[in-house]
């Protein structure tokens, strides 16, 4: 590690100097305008990651909110929105890696001081989301009832979901605007604005789920469509928020009319960093399937243990997430400011934070694995095979919380290609062939296939570390 890094064994209540650690969590949350590529890189660190942590949270919880209260509707309801949601998260895989080449231009522009041009690749990014979304709206309206067929809907269900999923897919244009102008905020350093976006589109969703659902008061009763129709609005509200944020300029990005003129230049720019990014979370999201698949070769109740295995290690990891986007906002702004070695720095202080955090978490899962699992499920066999997992994947932690880290600070340079391959050797060329090696021909079971997601995460941290290490990522062009 370089010396830089040495400096990162200072704890992050250390970041707060004399304002006090909630002076700075109030800073950080009241969106107060900073100059990132001067601020101390502990304040700097801070400051972008509360919000980012809290934004990633919120994320999550669309999904989780249509269930709960689409559950009520019986099991048919449920299956439509759960085969819905895995149909859109190849549109999330879309829009994150589009949002990598927005972040890594507007990033960089603001790092160079260049305001009109870190506008102007917000705007583009904008144009970029609606020609994308246009496209998915038309297919995936017009053809839902095959959609839902080709992923395996009973004819129930897709009776059922067909005005779910058509609703859903039609208003993808809002999926796509929120993740996009959300990765501007964060490449401006305008966590904040993206933060508090994720928190009003989620309570507009809370409210208007059971009114639209079951029909209280005035509205009428639609059932599962009332679900997508919320969500969509919720959504919509988002976008309009987003919207005004960057008309009124009151953060690093103020969009004028003459910045949504296309620019091809800029588009260019932000494609040709984003091809490589959806590849990457397309590998990373996509390398899950194979693993259910041999999982299902043990029963029932070894899938029912992963599956709550995976969710909670899923959940679990999200606020490091915002550790790691925080990272790639500063590798980003301090490379445009000409400060490659505060960029450097920058990563080995948020990674070391990063495993604080997470080997935390690992530590409660390994000690309470058997009474959290327990918390999903009383069958003693799902608990049995869930918490095992759970434990020997949370092994991984503290070198996944380096590898998290490492790669988005490279993706952060504009340099996706280099997280793309370590994606695909680490866990289609190396993960999935060793689940199948260790569960299946050497006998271990189950057993087998928890270990190899450990090795997987190893190895990701380790790679990331040695590229990372090389520092090419310095001079990627953006």
């Amino acid at each position: 590690m370089s010396d830089s890094g040495a400096h990162a064994v200072q704890s992050v209540p250390a970041a707060a100097g004399r304002d006090g650690l909630f002076g700075l969590v109030r800073q950080a949350l009241t969106g107060k305008r900073h100059d990132y590529t001067a601020l101390p890189l502990r304040r700097a660190i801070f400051l972008l990651a509360v919000p980012m942590v809290l934004e990633m949270i919120t994320n999550s919880i669309f999904a989780v909110v249509d269930i709960f209260f689409v559950s009520k509707l019986g099991p048919d309801a449920v299956a439509a929105v759960a085969l819905t949601e895995s149909m859109v998260v190849l549109l999330y895989a879309i829009a994150a890696g589009l949002g990598i080449g927005v972040t890594a231009v507007v990033a960089r522009r603001t790092g160079e001081k260049d305001a009109d041009g870190a506008a102007r690749a917000a705007a583009q990014s904008i144009l970029l989301g609606f020609a994308v979304a246009a496209v998915v709206a038309m297919v995936g309206s017009i053809l839902a009832p095959q959609l839902l067929a080709v992923m395996g809907a009973a004819p129930d269900v897709g009776a059922v979901g067909t005005g779910y999923t058509r609703v859903i897919m039609g208003g993808s244009v809002f999926v796509f605007l929120m993740f996009l102008i959300n990765s501007a905020f964060r490449g401006a350093g305008d966590a904040t604005v993206a933060m508090r976006t994720l928190w009003l589109a989620n309570g507009i969703n809370i409210v208007l789920c059971p009114f639209l659902i079951f029909g209280l008061g005035p509205f009428p009763a639609l059932g599962v469509t009332g679900a997508a129709i919320a969500t969509v609005i919720a959504r919509g509200s988002g976008v309009l928020f987003q919207l005004r944020a960057l008309a009124a300029g009151r953060g690093h990005l103020a969009v004028r009319r003459r910045h949504l003129r296309p620019n091809l230049e800029t588009i260019r720019s932000m494609l040709r960093v984003s091809r490589s990014g959806i590849v990457q979370i397309l590998i990373s999201t996509t390398s899950w399937i194979p693993l259910v698949r041999l999982m299902s070769e043990f029963g029932s109740a070894a899938l029912a243990g992963y599956g709550i295995a995976i969710r909670i290690v899923t959940f679990a990891i999200l606020p490091a997430w915002g550790m790691a986007n925080a990272a790639a906002t500063l590798v980003g702004q301090n490379l445009g400011a000409g400060q490659p070695e505060r960029s450097e720095q920058a990563v080995w202080r948020a990674s070391f934070y990063n495993l604080i955090f997470l080997g935390g978490v690992g530590l409660v899962f390994v000690v309470f694995g058997r009474v959290i699992v327990g918390a999903f499920s009383t069958d003693p066999a799902v608990v049995a095979y869930g918490s095992t997992g759970l434990r020997i994947i949370s092994a991984g932690f503290l070198f996944y919380a380096y590898g998290m880290v490492l790669t988005q600070a490279f993706n952060g340079a504009g340099d996706t290609r280099t997280p793309t391959r370590i994606n695909l050797f680490c866990f289609w060329l190396g993960e999935i062939p060793l689940a199948w090696l260790l569960s299946g021909p050497l006998g271990m079971g189950p057993t087998g296939i928890y270990i190899a997601v450990l090795v997987a995460f190893s190895s990701y941290a380790v790679a990331s570390l040695l590229l990372f290490r090389r520092g090419t990522w310095k001079s990627t062009r953006v």
